[in-house]
């Protein structure tokens, strides 16, 4: 896994958390699926570079 496309899925994963947090404590279910959606996007390009790295190998 490259470091880059590391450190980019591990940023959409904390961001998704935080907005998901957020928007569970001010009850906007708007920006709380925003957050899921962006842990999704980051759990998703982890899953890529896991699949490139094992065909490295």
């Amino acid at each position: 896994m490259s470091a880059d496309n590391k450190i980019d899925a591990k940023a959409d994963d904390l961001k998704g958390k935080a907005k998901e947090a957020i928007g569970n404590a001010t009850d906007d279910k708007d920006l709380e699926a925003e957050g899921k959606g962006d842990q999704a996007k980051g759990d998703l390009k982890q899953g890529v570079e896991k699949l490139k790295d094992a065909f490295k190998h």
